[in-house]
């Protein structure tokens, strides 16, 4: 792949080794002029091999190098183009985080180096350029090739294993990656983790599971005012704070129950348990209580407004006392 620039300029090396830095030699070492070329030669080459695969985007640029931990490896033909050279191919690879199938079918939590990409020019294809390129990355991080994991790789590429290294029988897998027989068998326990099993969950304890449900059928019958969608856990707080009846002490949970529907609503839009029926009663006989003293009813009575201090004949009724509640009112008869 020819560029108007010199490529010897930017690469000194046959094959040169990029990573984030973007910097191919001691000459591209703090010039950007230079490095905006180096730049243009990996987008150049993302696309290219994007265009061969039949990706509908690149998954190599500058950008993405420059964003993660991986390393390019890039070839040079130094003679060709007058002397300018030219760009033979490039292969790029990178540590990843994988969830793999062994040979039993059992999930092993594996990091291998990945083949991420691998291209040559189509010009330049069957002469040798790939294995030696191919060659060097396995020198450079001494290993071997059973020992990778390949990102996709095009029937092309699987062939190239196939003739130059004798990988063939690969493991199916549910990603993206092929990885090969040898790569379970010639691996150490301590590269290989077996992936622990999800613990299930503890024994769940009647009260909880009746509370759970009671919860549950209290969000999805009650109208907008009582049940407001994005605080569910106010909704029952508040509940709590005003079930509280005479005598009751503060440090003791109160009875979980159900709230009164909305005014002139109907209770029976929707099928209720009978553990809400239960609760709803118990609230019902409730409802009769009168407060004591200081306390607050729990009752709203429209007609006993401005009754306060009015004396009513009887032995029993010297006087009503009027209690008052943000949200209901109610004329209870005291004793002298």
């Amino acid at each position: 792949m020819e560029f108007p620039f010199d490529i010897n300029t930017l690469f000194s090396e046959r094959v040169s080794i990029l990573d984030q830095t973007l910097v191919a030699g001691r000459k591209s070492a703090g010039r950007p002029d230079l490095q905006a070329h180096i730049a243009t030669v990996i987008d150049e080459l993302g696309r290219a091999s994007a265009k061969a695969q039949q990706l509908t985007a690149p998954i190599t640029s500058a950008s993405k190098l420059q964003s993660q931990r991986h390393q390019l490896y890039l070839l040079k033909d130094a003679e060709s183009n007058g002397g300018r050279g030219v760009v033979v191919g490039f292969l790029k690879v990178g540590y990843k985080k994988l969830f793999l199938l062994d040979l039993q079918g059992v999930h092993i939590e594996t990091e291998p180096l990945c083949v991420l990409d691998f291209y040559i020019a189509e010009n330049l294809q069957r002469h040798g350029y790939g294995q030696e390129l191919f060659d060097f990355m396995l020198q450079h991080k001494n290993l071997e090739p059973v020992l990778m994991a390949y990102d996709r790789p095009s029937p092309k590429f699987l062939s190239f294993l196939a003739k130059h290294y004798c990988l063939t029988r690969s493991v199916p897998q549910v990603n993206n990656f092929v990885v090969f027989e040898g790569f379970f068998l010639n691996r150490s326990a301590a590269q290989l983790r077996k992936v622990p099993l999800k613990k299930l969950d503890g024994e769940i304890k009647p009260y909880s599971l009746m509370e759970r449900e009671v919860v549950r059928q209290e969000q999805r019958v009650l109208p907008w005012p009582f049940a407001p969608p994005h605080s569910p856990q106010r909704l029952v707080s508040s509940q709590y704070s005003h079930s509280l009846s005479v005598g009751s002490s503060p440090s003791r949970a109160p009875p979980r129950v159900a709230p009164v529907s909305a005014p002139g609503g109907n209770r029976d839009q929707s099928p209720q348990s009978p553990l809400i029926d239960r609760c709803r009663a118990r609230r019902t006989s409730q409802q009769g209580l009168v407060a004591r003293c200081s306390l607050y009813s729990r009752h709203l009575d429209c007609r006993a407004v401005g009754l306060q201090d009015r004396h009513l004949p009887g032995p029993g009724l010297s006087r009503f006392h009027l209690c008052l509640h943000p949200r209901k009112v109610l004329s209870a008869a005291r004793a002298p």
